[in-house]
């Protein structure tokens, strides 16, 4: 099936195919929606037969095969602070290997070890430094997913570190408690890098999250899950390339902090799932297979300002949520095990008999909103998204290092209206990222957001023919990406520049 995409794609990216725009015009003035170019007339008559096997949807991807269970889970290690003062901290990009599956050593990377990285917590308030270090044979970089940060200590693509480099980072941590993350940003490198195990986590803490009476214990009752799914050869090694996917490259065997057949032992107790979708390019929509309710406490960027009753919840590529399992009150505790849309058996729990006395949490949790006046604002940011393969483009354009986009001033809040333009086949959704903020969602197609989607978020899921808009401010100044977080589209140039001055 893989090679049968793969083929598929190369046939396509052969022909000339439209969506690319008038790559003169300007990046803010208005875009027309509604106008196809000649360009993309002639691509609306290509074979659909063709096209079906090579566009991704999201709809026809591989499926995933069942977690057997029968590894416990295992969690990322707190990073151990240089200092007395516990805010240096030194993060290292190795390779190495990796025995992911029993008896077998398969080649990975990661940080501080051979495969993933460790968890780094942050206070509000506190000065960080952070020492960088590349250990791989090509170069790197250390993006800081969500962190709210100056463009030269974010991590993009202008931050090149060679093999052997290292480089110090020093910022106030500003921002509200959140659950982070950070991985390469390198041009053209990306994809293969988070792939092979190059991704970490960055939890913020502050002083109303302790207050909460939230489940808080680290890998007791917190549990993070970096949730990814790969493809192994028949070694069980991981070759990037033979699979890769340029609308998205998908596997049929899920690591969840790079654990296979993973399984997770709770107590019968509220139990908090800090959830991350840190595949390339797979949606997940997270559910028990019980049919229980749980709760939705933060988004990508902090908590919502009270819990929401879910049975469901559904993340793209980069987005993360909170959510409150309480397994003192399931329906059954037998064989209760988180699924995804397709029934696919994700994490099984294993819910020990013990009680535990449950806290109770505070149900005011924030003070989030969206005011008036930013709900009036005009739009001043248009972003279209278009295309597939590697003919995928913002506004028209592809990524060029040497353009800037978009300029916005430092502090002043804007309004960005994000439109995902279909194509002939209907489109796919877009994961949209903005680099060092976190915005406010305004609306979705004029409609007010999703309760759960009333939060700071840094990533957006951006669905055929929608208009979203948010409200965006950035706290320091620099240069910024914004993009497709499908990491093949996003190496295939579906991403802009934005200077904060």
């Amino acid at each position: 099936m893989a090679l049968k995409i793969k083929m598929t794609a190369l046939a396509i990216s052969l022909l000339v195919i439209g969506g690319c725009g008038n790559t003169n015009s300007k990046p803010d003035e208005e875009m027309d929606h509604s106008k196809m170019s000649d360009e993309e007339m002639d691509h609306s008559m290509m074979s659909g037969d063709m096209m079906e096997n090579g566009h991704m949807s999201h709809d026809d991807i591989v499926s995933l095969n069942n977690s057997t269970g029968e590894n416990e889970l295992k969690i990322p290690p707190m990073l151990e602070a240089d200092n007395e003062d516990g805010v240096a901290y030194t993060v290292r990009a190795q390779q190495g290997t990796t025995e992911i599956f029993k008896g077998t050593q398969t080649k990975t990377s990661g940080y501080n070890g051979s495969f993933l990285g460790p968890m780094l917590r942050l206070e509000k308030g506190e000065t960080a430094i952070i020492k960088t270090i590349n250990d791989l044979e090509e170069e790197t970089t250390f993006h800081w997913h969500g962190l709210e940060v100056s463009g030269g200590g974010d991590g993009g693509p202008h931050s090149v570190l060679a093999p052997g480099e290292e480089r110090i980072i020093e910022f106030e941590v500003t921002q509200e408690a959140a659950t982070l993350w950070f991985h390469p940003h390198a041009v053209g490198k990306t994809a293969e890098q988070v792939y092979n195990g190059l991704a970490g986590l960055i939890y913020i803490e502050d002083r109303n999250s302790t207050s909460l009476g939230l489940p808080s214990d680290y890998g007791k009752n917190d549990f993070p899950l970096i949730v990814q799914d790969r493809t192994f050869d028949a070694d069980k090694q991981l070759d990037y390339h033979s699979v890769m996917n340029e609308d998205g490259t998908a596997g049929d065997t899920l690591l969840i902090n790079g654990t296979v057949n993973p399984k997770l032992t709770v107590q019968k107790e509220k139990v908090r799932l800090r959830l991350l979708n840190g595949s390339n390019a797979r949606n997940y929509t997270f559910k028990l297979n019980s049919g229980d309710d749980f709760v939705q406490i933060a988004t990508d960027g902090g908590f919502l300002n009270e819990p929401v009753t879910l049975n469901e919840v559904t993340l793209t590529p980069s987005e993360r949520a909170e959510i409150i399992v309480d397994f003192s009150q399931l329906s059954t505790t037998k064989d209760v095990a988180l699924i995804n849309e397709e029934g696919a058996i994700l994490l099984p729990f294993e819910v020990k008999d013990q009680h535990v006395v449950v806290k109770q949490a505070s149900e005011k949790m924030n003070d989030f909103s969206v005011t008036a006046e930013e709900k009036a604002l005009p739009v001043t940011k248009k972003v279209e998204l278009f295309g597939m393969m590697d003919q995928v483009t913002i506004n028209g354009k592809k990524f060029d290092p040497d353009r800037i986009d978009f300029i916005q001033q430092q502090g002043v809040t804007e309004v960005w209206e994000i439109y995902n333009k279909p194509d002939m086949m209907g489109g796919m959704i877009h994961p949209f990222h903005i680099h060092g903020t976190q915005f406010k969602v305004i609306s979705r197609n004029g409609e007010e957001p999703a309760e759960n989607e009333r939060g700071w978020k840094d990533s957006i899921s951006i669905a055929p023919d929608e208009k979203v808009k948010i409200a965006v401010q950035f706290k320091h100044k620099g240069v910024y990406m914004f993009h497709c977080h499908i990491l093949e589209h996003e190496e295939n140039g579906m991403m802009g520049q934005i200077k904060v001055e």
